[in-house]
């Protein structure tokens, strides 16, 4: 935990809090509390600054915050991938979010089993928990918006053209392209990762239709999350 993350109803006091969950047990067995013991927090959706422990017992701790600095600036990037099987579904998250992803989109594939829609790791508790430990460990308070779309053709019809028309340029990781990824370097892209056996050649005329752009990371064929984690890295 590099921030600890405080929601409104934490709040006993104006600029006091009192912590009993799963981010006090970091605090007792991980961090090591201690009176007078300096952290960095921020308010969910809000401001982010220093929390310093007043008191703690075995279950519980209060801590004094000051939060008077704005969140860190959010990534250029939006990003539609391909729900990945569920074991991967929150490295896939977690990493966008970390690398300051605000707009995150899950869509279906033909390479895509449709069992995965059904997986516990899409139910809300479990996605908030990943948001939640992603925006610890990056420092961030800021959620991002996420959306999912169980059809392709509707959402490559319908929606990705005016996703699109909101930033400065659109690109696919396709293997067989010639164009880098540092040719979009620090502009704000919409990047469209594939399942890992690749987008289909349906989908791949889909997506060029709506002025998407194929770039490459070479030959290698790599998993999800590490495509994602490599393309955000070369594109930010």
């Amino acid at each position: 935990m590099n921030l600890l993350l405080l929601d409104e109803k934490d709040f006993i006091a104006p600029g006091r809090v009192e912590i009993s969950d799963r981010r006090f047990l970091q605090l007792r067995d991980v961090i090591k509390l201690a009176n007078g013991k300096n952290l960095r927090a921020g308010l969910t959706g809000g401001k982010v600054g220093t929390a310093s422990v007043a008191a703690f017992t075995g279950e519980s701790a209060i801590l004094d915050v000051i939060l008077d600095t704005p969140p860190p600036e959010p990534g250029k990037i939006t990003l539609v991938c391909a729900l990945p099987r569920p074991q991967t579904f929150h490295k896939v998250l977690h990493c966008a979010i970390t690398m300051g992803v605000k707009s995150i989109w899950f869509i279906h594939c033909r390479k895509v089993e449709k069992s995965y829609w059904q997986a516990s790791v899409l139910q809300p508790e479990a996605i908030d928990r990943e948001i939640r430990l992603a925006l610890e460990q990056c420092g961030d308070t800021i959620c991002p918006e996420l959306h999912f779309r169980n059809r392709f053709k509707p959402f490559a019809e319908d929606e990705l053209p005016g996703i699109i028309a909101a930033n400065d340029a659109a690109v696919f990781g396709h293997p067989r392209s010639d164009t880098l990824p540092e040719t979009f370097c620090g502009r704000k892209v919409v990047l469209l990762v594939g399942p890992e056996g690749g987008f289909s050649d349906y989908e791949v005329e889909k997506l060029t239709l709506t002025g998407a752009t194929g770039i490459t990371l070479g030959d290698r064929v790599l998993r999800t999350e590490f495509a994602v984690a490599a393309l955000l890295a070369k594109l930010s």
